[in-house]
């Protein structure tokens, strides 16, 4: 069996964090540098070779544009080195899903690119995140993980991007996938994939932008007015997403909001600020008529994602804009 190579990128977050304490309940995230991760997996005995780049060493509430960019361009670079057998990148779990997204949609699938966190920091008692890294190096080490898009792996479970999001503020398992839950089960021993890659050998469906678009997460609640859509269009917004009751709804004043912003141009996507489920066209809201995008499985976060690369594309018709939505 050949010896896996695997470049490692490391971006900070809890997995690189250190409280001082094993008692201690906060901490500070990325404190511990990627060469001293690699040298602690190195001692498990693990069939791979690792090296590692530093790209970043904040808390993923602080990823940003530059961190994506560094991401891009050491991804491209590994994908098209042919002595690389997969990439991992270490990082905090709070943005996880949406940088997972990005990095789904803008590289091809072509080799095994696996996000890896964790919910406690490296020096807590019961720490998850050697475990988790363990885990990541076994699924981009290995040969079925290539075809399945960037893959997130938490808890022992195996995520596609498109499907996972954090569902819990401080459990070990605090992951989970929609609409599909997870792919596989790793240990540092073993590996199970639940089917065969989706997507062998696909292109990206996007093309890596020069910029972001200004898409602002407009929240619902009871009794809100039309106010934080006008701020959102006020500040430049070429996109909203609306992170909405139920199936995407919200009071009629807003609605109305939002369809005069389709009319100036924004592109308007209806997601829902419930956990889990689907939000479809035409049920409760007509669509078709006001000019909106519904969301179907993608909470706001990642709703916000696809939209930012939509406009960047140019690709603001509602239906074109309808029909990635809808694509797995």
């Amino acid at each position: 069996m050949t010896t896996a190579k695997i470049r490692v990128l490391a971006t900070g977050g809890t997995i690189a964090g250190s409280a001082g304490s094993a008692l201690q309940r906060g901490y500070a995230p990325g404190q511990i540098g990627i060469d001293a991760m690699m040298a602690s997996v190195a001692e498990l005995g693990l069939d791979a070779e690792l090296d590692g780049i530093d790209i970043a060493a904040v808390g993923s509430q602080d990823i940003g544009w530059r961190d994506w960019q560094a991401l891009h361009r050491e991804i491209a670079a590994a994908t098209s080195d042919d002595g690389i057998s997969g990439i991992i990148v270490t990082h905090g779990t709070d943005t996880a899903e949406e940088t997972a997204l990005l990095l789904d949609l803008t590289h091809p699938a072509t080799k095994p690119v696996v996000l890896v966190g964790a919910m406690r920091p490296a020096d807590a008692v019961g720490s998850d995140g050697m475990r988790n890294f363990a885990n990541a190096v076994r699924v981009a080490g290995d040969h079925m993980a290539a075809g399945r898009g960037v893959l997130v792996v938490m808890g022992d479970s195996i995520f596609a991007a498109i499907d996972v999001r954090k569902a819990a503020t401080s459990s070990i398992d605090a992951f989970r996938g929609f609409p599909r839950g997870a792919l596989g089960m790793v240990t540092p021993l073993t590996l199970d994939w639940f089917g065969p890659p989706d997507r062998p050998g696909a292109a990206a469906r996007f093309a890596w932008p020069d910029a972001l678009p200004h898409v602002e997460v407009v929240y619902a609640h009871a009794g809100m007015d039309a106010g934080l859509v006008e701020g959102a269009l006020s500040r430049g917004a070429r996109g909203i997403v609306l992170a909405g009751m139920g199936q995407g709804n919200a009071p009629t004043t807003v609605l109305d909001a939002l369809e005069a912003a389709v009319k100036r141009g924004a592109l308007v996507v209806r997601a829902s600020r419930v956990d889990e489920g689907s939000v479809d066209r035409n049920l409760e809201v007509d669509d078709d008529a006001r000019g909106f995008v519904a969301s179907r499985s993608h909470n706001p976060q990642k709703a916000r994602i696809l939209a930012q690369l939509l406009v960047a594309s140019g690709i603001t018709d509602p239906l074109a804009a309808q029909a990635h939505f809808d694509r797995r």
